[in-house]
C-alpha cells in the first residue's frame, strides 16, 4: 500500500500528541503488530505490545515531553524528524535533547501503523546534562532507576545501559570526514571511505556513489548525533534539507550502510 505524504506525517504526529496527552492506550496503539521502539538507538529495542507498554510506563507516562520540531522529511514510507526534545523530569529538572526520530510506517487493517520508531540521541551527553542539574536531579534519578527496574527488571536496565556504548569518538571522526568529502564533492575520497558499504536513498532505494554526490555536493552539514553504532547528521543545500544516517561496524570502525533521506516534494 502506498501512503500519501500527508498520511505519513499524520501518523508520525500522532505519537507526540498521544504522549503529550498521557494517553497510554493511544500511544501504544500506534504500533503495528510486532512493532518496535529503539530509544535511544543502541539500547535494546522494545518489541511487541507488552514491551512497548513497559517502555511507555518507564519513559513517557511519568513525564512531560515537548517536541520542538525543526523539519520533517518523508522518503518512501519513512518519516525522519529533526527536532529537540524538551523533557520535564521534575519541576526543577528539564532536559533539552537534540535528536532525530525515524518512523517506519506500514499498512494495517486499522490504517497506517508504526513498524519501527528509532530515536537517535546521545545518552552519555544526556547523563552529563542530568548530572549538571545538581542535587535536584538525585530524587529524579532514583525514581527513574526504580521505574526501570520495576517495569523492565535487571535485564531491561542493562538493555537500556547498552545505549552508553557505540561508535564513540572514532565513529564521529570517521563520519565527520565522510561528510566533509560529500559536501566537497570528492568522489575518490568518498569511495575510499565507504568501501563496500550499502548506500540507499531512503530506507530501500539503491543509490550509487555518484548519485549520492549529486545530492550532497555543495551542501553543508550540521547537528551530528552519535547514537549506538549509528551516526546521524543533517544536510542543507539550496534551501533543501536532508538527513544522513550512517551505520557502522562494531569492530574496526567502517560504514556498513549509508542512508540519505530527503523529501521528494
Amino acid at each position: 500500500m502506498v501512503f500519501t505524504r500527508d498520511e505519513l506525517l499524520a501518523t508520525a504526529e500522532l505519537s507526540p500528541q498521544a504522549a503529550g496527552a498521557h494517553d497510554r492506550q493511544a500511544w501504544v496503539g500506534l504500533f503495528a503488530a510486532g512493532g518496535q521502539v529503539e530509544d535511544p538507538v543502541g539500547s535494546r529495542p522494545h518489541r511487541g505490545t507488552a514491551e512497548i507498554e513497559r517502555f511507555y510506563d518507564t519513559f513517557i507516562g511519568p513525564r512531560d515531553i515537548t517536541f520542538h520540531r525543526d523539519v520533517d522529511i518523508v522518503a518512501g514510507s519513512t518519516v525522519v524528524r529533526d527536532l529537540e526534545l524538551e523533557v520535564e523530569m521534575s519541576r526543577s529538572v528539564t532536559m533539552r535533547i537534540p535528536a532525530y526520530l525515524r518512523y517506519a510506517v506500514v499498512a494495517d487493517p486499522a490504517g497506517p501503523r508504526i513498524a519501527e520508531l528509532q530515536a537517535y540521541w546521545e545518552l552519555p551527553t544526556m547523563i552529563g546534562q542530568f548530572a549538571g542539574a545538581g542535587v535536584g536531579a538525585v530524587p529524579v534519578g532514583l525514581r527513574l532507576a526504580g521505574a526501570l527496574l520495576r517495569n523492565q527488571g535487571p535485564s531491561g536496565a542493562l538493555g537500556f545501559a547498552k545505549g552508553m556504548s557505540g561508535a564513540g569518538r572514532e565513529g564521529r571522526r570517521l563520519v565527520t570526514g565522510l561528510l566533509d568529502d560529500l559536501c566537497a564533492g570528492d568522489e575518490v575520497a568518498v569511495q575510499r571511505r565507504l568501501g563496500g558499504a550499502v548506500v540507499r536513498s531512503g530506507d530501500d532505494a539503491p543509490l550509487t556513489t555518484s548519485g549520492l554526490l549529486e545530492r550532497t555536493s555543495g551542501a553543508s552539514w550540521r547537528k551530528l548525533i552519535v547514537s549506538g553504532s549509528s551516526v546521524v547528521a543533517g544536510l542543507d543545500r539550496d534551501g533543501r534539507r536532508a538527513v544522513l544516517i550512517a551505520d557502522l561496524s562494531t569492530g574496526p570502525r567502517a560504514v556498513t550502510r549509508l542512508r540519505h533521506f530527503t523529501d521528494a516534494t
